[in-house]
């Protein structure tokens, strides 16, 4: 999958695609359904299927103020459209340019003259253009006036429940991790580098990897179960399991919430290195303990919790049929 970065530009072979629309936070079931649709009318076309996403998030160019809870990283983003198997993905710098774009220009600029699309795939709540003025039938009408197909995705749900990134956003800060990775598609994730830290873990028994999380990542504070990949010198990739822990560690100081992660059977130093976190299954919530003692015995407790949660989700392979599965 080749990477444009802007619309001014483009490699001619990517040119006059069937192009999916969005943000796609996180990548879920209902982007998914628009990354199909654009990937199957594609291949009707003979011409390359691709995706454009917003790079920042368009509620951080507004609201640089507020953190958002960002599902996923652009490089994350990325990942996942490759493994569904899209030919381009064009990320599109959200800057003062395309906001203040009324949609006639953005589609005129943007879509026709800059990508020569050919075909265009957006959500029921896709909104566009200067002070958001373009609606779904905008893009319609647009399509015909312009000479590109259009077609609008319904709501995508299960059990009466619509896939959106907010209704991840909203299971992931409780903790339940397992209800978002259904609504995802895919186990939910978070990159980091792994830092010092006071290396309580250490001393208890259970030396950490310690990461700091984007700030508005807004997980519930409890014990997941996980599993960690890393690069290994070789090129390879190796995938360990493991127990998480994201809190403001009660038992000790309420600071500053962090992600601690002690690796099952794994004797080795990863600071300074990038690892991925998986998260699997929530073990409990987090909680005050009288001692130190009766911590470590708690501790025990949840890994071996833990190991049975990530032996389940072995057997069950609940996203071995996805493109986006890794499970």
């Amino acid at each position: 999958m080749q990477v444009v970065s802007g619309f001014r530009d483009v490699p001619y072979g990517l040119r006059g695609g069937a192009l999916a629309i969005g943000n796609f936070d996180g990548v879920h079931r209902g982007h998914q359904a628009l990354l199909l649709v654009a990937l199957r009318q594609a291949r009707l076309l003979g011409r390359p299927a691709g995706a454009m996403v917003f790079e920042p998030h368009p509620r951080m160019f507004f609201r640089p103020d507020k953190p958002l809870f960002a599902l996923t990283t652009l490089d994350q983003k990325l990942r996942l459209f490759r493994g569904l198997e899209l030919d381009f993905a064009a990320v599109i710098a959200f800057d003062a340019e395309i906001a203040g774009m009324p949609p006639a220009e953005f589609a005129d600029s943007v879509l026709v003259d800059g990508l020569g699309t050919k075909y265009v795939v957006i959500g029921y709540d896709f909104y566009f253009g200067k002070g958001r003025s373009g609606a779904p039938d905008t893009m319609r009408q647009l399509g015909v006036e312009r000479g590109f197909g259009v077609t609008v995705i319904a709501p995508q749900a299960e059990a009466g429940e619509v896939f959106s990134s907010s209704a991840v956003r909203a299971r992931l800060s409780s903790g339940d991790v397992r209800g978002a990775a259904v609504e995802l598609g895919h186990w939910w994730s978070v990159t980091g580098v792994v830092t010092g830290g006071a290396r309580r873990g250490t001393g208890m028994g259970f030396p950490t990897a310690n990461i700091r999380l984007e700030p508005g990542t807004a997980l519930g504070h409890g014990i997941f179960a996980v599993t960690v990949g890393m690069s290994e010198p070789d090129g390879g990739r190796r995938k360990l399991q493991g127990a998480a822990y994201f809190g403001q560690r009660p038992t000790f100081d309420n600071g500053a919430p962090v992600l601690e992660v002690f690796l099952f059977d794994f004797d080795g130093d990863l600071y300074g290195r990038e690892i991925e976190i998986e998260f699997i299954g929530f073990v409990r919530p987090d909680q005050r303990f009288p001692d130190m003692d009766a911590l470590i015995v708690q501790m025990g407790k949840d890994c071996a919790r833990a190991r049975e949660m990530l032996a389940e989700a072995e057997r069950e392979n609940p996203f071995g049929a996805s493109p986006l599965g890794k499970g």
